[in-house]
C-alpha cells in the first residue's frame, strides 16, 4: 500500500491519477473534504503528528510531498514530524519531494528541503529523493498586445510541468532500483526568445519594474542558475519530458494568442 501525504494539492492529485491503476493507494489529506476521488481517504495533518501515524499505518510506501508552508521553520517541523511518525508507523520506504540544490545548499529556497533530507538520511528509513526544479505551468508564457515580453535576459530555463513530475514519482512509488538514490529532475531547457520565434511573433526584453519573487526569479534565471541540466527526469520516465512548446501547442489558449 502506498499512502500519498499532502495529496489534496495539484501535485498529490495527478499521483494518485497516475497510482490508482497500478497498485493500492491512500490519500493522506488535511480536510478529507478536499481529497482526490476514487481513492481510500485518511486524515493525515502535518499539524497533527497522531493523525499522521494514523495515516501511515501500513505503508510500504510513503511520498512525503512536500508542506505548502512557506516559513522555513514551520514547514522542517512539518516534516520532521512526518518522518517520525512513518518510522514510528512502521512505513517501508519514504520518497521526498525537495528542491534542485538542496543536497548542498542550506539557504534560501533550499533551506527546509536540505534539513529534510538530511532528517531522512538519520531517520534510517530506505529513502528515494525526488529534487524538483520550478514548475513549468507557472512560467507558461503569455502573449499581450502581439508580442511576448519577458525580463529573463534571453538565458534558459530547466521547469518541469507537474505532469511528468508526478509520473515520475509514480514511477519510483511502484519501481525497482531507486532506494537510496537522490534524482535531480530538470525538464527540456527553453527560453523567451526561442518560444516568441517558434510562435512567430516579436519578442521582447522589459526590465523588472517592482521588487518581489518574480524580480529576484529573473535575476536567477538572466545569472544562468536555472540552465543546469541532467538526464534523471527522462530516465525515470522512460521518455523524453515536455517540452514547453508541445505544451503550448496542445493549448493554445495558454498563450493569450493563436499561433502561426
Amino acid at each position: 500500500m502506498i499512502v500519498v501525504s499532502a495529496a489534496s494539492g495539484a501535485l498529490g492529485h495527478l499521483v494518485i491519477d497516475r497510482l490508482r491503476t497500478r497498485t493500492e493507494v491512500v490519500a493522506a489529506v488535511r480536510d478529507p473534504g478536499r481529497a482526490p476521488a476514487g481513492v481510500a481517504v485518511r486524515r493525515g495533518d502535518y499539524d497533527d503528528p497522531a493523525s499522521l501515524l494514523e495515516a501511515f499505518d501500513g505503508a510500504t510506501r510513503l511520498l512525503l510531498i512536500s508542506s505548502p508552508e512557506l516559513d522555513p521553520a514551520r514547514r522542517i517541523g512539518h516534516h520532521l514530524a512526518a518522518l517520525s511518525a512513518a518510522v514510528r508507523a512502521g512505513v517501508g520506504a519514504v520518497v521526498y519531494t525537495s528542491f534542485l540544490d538542496a543536497g548542498t545548499v542550506a539557504t534560501g529556497m533550499t533551506e527546509a528541503h536540505h534539513a529534510t533530507e538530511q532528517a531522512i538520511l538519520r531517520s534510517g528509513l530506505p529513502y528515494t529523493i525526488l529534487r524538483h526544479p520550478f514548475y513549468g505551468d507557472a512560467f507558461i508564457p503569455r502573449i499581450s498586445g502581439g508580442e511576448l515580453t519577458a525580463g529573463a535576459g534571453g538565458r534558459g530555463l530547466n521547469t518541469a510541468f507537474r505532469s511528468d513530475l508526478a509520473e515520475a514519482a509514480a514511477n519510483v512509488l511502484t519501481g525497482e532500483g531507486h532506494l537510496g538514490r537522490a534524482y535531480d529532475f530538470t525538464g527540456p531547457l527553453w527560453s523567451h526568445p526561442e518560444v516568441a520565434e517558434a510562435l512567430g511573433v516579436p519578442y521582447r526584453e522589459v526590465p523588472d519594474t517592482a521588487p518581489g519573487p518574480m524580480s529576484w526569479l529573473n535575476a536567477q534565471v538572466r545569472a544562468g542558475a536555472l540552465e543546469r541540466q541532467t538526464p534523471d527526469l527522462e530516465q525515470v520516465l522512460g521518455r523524453p519530458a515536455e517540452t514547453m512548446l508541445s505544451r503550448l501547442r496542445r493549448h493554445p489558449l495558454s498563450s493569450g494568442a493563436s499561433h502561426r
